[in-house]
């Protein structure tokens, strides 16, 4: 034996000869993988394997000194409490997640990695145990960033990994963004309960990152240019008509060779920066000459344009075809010059665009949310509505189905945008912007702070719904507190602070975005009774026909049990009723009981499919092959197309396969404005089924993978990023799923307690 001193100045023993081979090579395992015995063994042979450790990472908690605190790279997301826990799936420590009373919110532990590596896969692997975790989920999250904004994201909330569970593994694997700057790993909890997380391995391309050796990737021309991180340095003055329409022009020619011209596809320019490098020199313009001689000049600064080979003309089947009307409207110089760079446009890969594999969905890429900027200046704000015109203009598949005209709001929104005084404000504008779209995956998230507490910080205790076009009461959100709130089940509410409900309707509908008005009064119908104050006074009428005036308490968010659309409930996702009729909700479906469903379902009178919700486990193929004795198409796409931009094409029509035996009783299927988004592509799926019925009303009219969409400000939306159509080419968005048989609930059913939809599926099913 001989002795030497290690790193951190301990006396570790080495030895020699096959025998400290054999024993020193076990250190290289993670010494909290060593059961006891060889733990013992090595002791004997005074082998410190903790001082030879020679990961970088500590993706296993097991550097952690403190019990009550996370240091060694791990940190907070969230609300909830975070600790490191002795109950590990292996060695001493693990992180655990503790919800609060009310769980409400969510808690994340998590660790940052620079992304120094190249490959094409990553993956995160990594143990989770959870104990009575409801009104939410369990998960491992791996999310990479680029560019100030998440490139690919999965947190397994699509798995709703629910209940009490011992140590599982469990992995997320993604495409690894070439781009990408940081890599995020995480255990989340979100809801209520208890979750421990251990042993995190995060891979690229099948090498553990422990020991992958780092390549500093090149930063591209985009990420180096750093000008006007701080700020743009515009500044405007009063907005004459005709600067007005300078600006929209320029809104106009600045996404048109952002997702055109090849040298900024490649990612040569940072397209933000430019268009501030432009402004101060266009503003100027005296006259549209002059105006469009300094475009022309821009679009020659930008590099020469080779002949395209592979520009292909527009579909002429085209579901929808690019719209160049704009550019044939412009004066002869620029608008040959416009005309030569789309039939030369860019092909292939871009950097600000692509479209997600299997799906067709936009992926915006690159899309910096500037972040850091609460309330961003006149030249970030501006650059805000060119990004999300442009995007809307040549990507979004429902564009065609706006009520208004979108060329026009341009020129409508600038005065919002570049006025906006402060944070608030501009989050109001861009709300406004995003609604006029008519897409109920739409909305604000990310910033909104300012949004969220102008809707006010207190909530009443009761839950309402707009019944009959009447704002009723339908639940309690804690039970205990339904004396102190003196209302009653089926009370209508008929003013809020002396203003009448339809006029506090009108003046709020343009911030809740929403495809249709059912959605709309869904969404607003959450905030209505909303207040900085710690209470209001409401005007209502009783089940005895009285009208009543209250002070009605307010109580903040964390202190009730709020749910925005439906109760959620734990329960079995299916049972039988009276008369031989089965019944399924969406809502707590598992992978597991759709094989159960069939085989205890088979004989039944009838089953009643409860869409009244969002689906918690994928089913239409699974569960939509029950309904049908052979291959059925039930739906087909749109996908626009990154190299002819505006360009959106069918895709063939998807089919319900026939597995197994066939149903041969009735199916009714409930739904209504909660239905959105799967619950609408699961309805279609249904509606395939050879004797399926479907009751209630309409849907949200938001089908299709979303696309998520960063603007300056760290505000955050979505749009529908696919076309959801029938076989026929029939339209799904905006309109929704149409009922073959209308039923709405009623005043008096809610008073009395009844679910008249499945009163009315019962009856169909009976009914000979």
């Amino acid at each position: 034996m001989k002795k030497q001193t290690s790193n951190n100045g301990q006396l570790i023993t080495v030895l020699s000869g096959p025998v400290g081979h054999i024993l020193t090579t076990l250190c290289n395992i993670k010494n909290k993988r060593m059961n006891k015995i060889l733990f013992l063994l090595l002791t004997i042979f005074s082998i410190d394997c903790q001082a030879q450790e020679t990961e970088k990472f500590n993706l296993g908690f097991e550097n952690q000194s403190k019990k009550t605190s996370l240091t060694d790279g791990w940190f907070k997301w969230g609300d909830y409490e975070l600790s490191i826990d002795s109950i590990a799936h292996s060695g001493r420590n693990s992180g655990k997640i503790t919800s609060d009373q009310t769980g409400n919110s969510f808690g994340s532990i998590a660790y940052k990695i620079p992304a120094n590596y190249a490959g094409k896969k990553i993956k995160l692997e990594g143990f989770m145990k959870i104990k009575n975790v409801e009104k939410g989920y369990a998960g491992l999250l791996l999310r990479v960033d680029g560019n100030g904004s998440s490139l690919v994201f999965d947190n397994m909330q699509n798995q709703n990994i629910t209940g009490t569970k011992d140590w599982q593994k469990y992995t997320i694997s993604l495409d690894y963004p070439e781009e990408g700057e940081n890599i995020f790993i995480a255990g989340i909890l979100s809801g209520k309960g208890e979750a421990w997380f251990d042993d995190f391995v995060l891979s690229i391309d099948g090498e553990n990152v422990q020991t992958l050796k780092e390549g500093k990737k090149e930063l591209s021309k985009v990420q180096l240019d750093k000008e006007f991180d701080n700020g743009s340095l515009i500044a405007f003055s009063k907005l004459t008509s005709k600067s007005m329409d300078n600006l929209a022009l320029l809104g106009r020619i600045w996404g048109f060779l952002k997702y055109h011209h090849p040298e900024i596809a490649k990612g040569n320019y940072n397209w933000d920066y430019e268009l501030f490098r432009f402004l101060p020199t266009y503003t100027k313009a005296k006259n549209d000459m002059d105006r469009d001689k300094l475009i022309i000049s821009w679009i020659n600064s930008l590099g020469e344009i080779e002949q395209c080979k592979n520009c292909k003309s527009t579909d002429k089947n085209a579901f929808l075809k690019p719209d160049l009307n704009w550019i044939e409207n412009q004066n002869d110089a620029l608008k040959q010059k416009l005309l030569h760079m789309y039939d030369n446009r860019s092909q292939g890969k871009h950097y600000y665009v692509g479209m997600a594999i299997g799906v067709g969905n936009p992926e915006f890429k690159n899309e910096n949310p500037y972040s850091s900027m609460t309330y961003p200046d006149d030249g970030f704000r501006l650059l805000s509505l060119f990004r999300y015109w442009n995007m809307i203009h040549y990507f979004f598949p429902y564009k065609h189905l706006m009520d208004e005209d979108w060329n026009k709001k341009l020129s409508e929104y600038l005065p919002l945008f570049i006025h906006a005084k402060d944070e608030l404000e501009y989050e109001l504008a861009a709300i406004q912007l995003i609604g006029d779209i008519q897409d109920t995956h739409a909305n604000l998230w990310g910033g909104g702070d300012k949004t969220d507490e102008w809707k006010g910080k207190n909530y009443p205790p009761v839950h309402v719904r707009f019944i009959e076009d009447q704002l009723v009461v339908t639940d309690y959100y804690n039970e205990e507190l339904q004396n102190e709130a003196g209302l009653k089940i089926g009370d209508v509410i008929t003013r809020i602070n002396g203003k009448p409900i339809q006029e506090i309707l009108k003046e709020k509908s343009k911030y809740y975005p929403a495809s249709n008005v059912p959605t709309r009064l869904r969404d607003i119908s959450a905030d209505m009774l909303r207040s900085n104050s710690n209470k209001i006074e409401i005007e209502y009428i009783s089940n005895d026909a009285k009208t009543q005036n209250k002070s009605l308490k307010l109580y903040p968010k964390d202190s009730l049990n709020i749910y925005r659309w439906y109760r959620k409930s734990d329960g079995k996702s299916y049972k039988k009723l009276d008369n031989n009729i089965g019944y399924v909700t969406l809502q707590t479906i598992e992978e597991e009981d759709i094989s159960r469903i069939k085989s205890e379902f088979i004989d039944t009178k009838g089953i009643i499919i409860d869409i009244r919700n969002y689906p918690s486990t994928f089913v239409p193929f699974s569960l939509g092959s029950f309904f049908v004795s052979s291959s059925t198409p039930f739906v087909k796409f749109t996908n626009g197309n990154v190299d002819n931009p505006g360009e959106f094409t069918f895709t063939n029509s998807i089919e319900i396969p026939s597995q197994g035996k066939t149903y041969k009783g009735k199916l009714v299927v409930l739904v209504n404005e909660l239905s959105q988004s799967q619950a609408e592509y699961t309805s279609m799926a249904f509606r395939a089924g050879e004797n399926t019925t479907i009751i209630g009303s309409t849907t949200a009219g938001a089908d299709g993978n979303v696309s998520a969409i960063m603007l300056p400000g760290g505000l955050r939306t979505m749009i529908s990023g696919i076309g959801v159509n029938y076989p026929n080419g029939e339209e799904t968005q905006r309109i929704g799923i149409v009922p073959d048989i209308e039923v709405k609930p009623t005043i008096k059913g809610i008073r009395e307690g009844k679910d008249e939809l499945l009163e009315k599926a019962i009856e169909i099913i009976l009914k000979q």
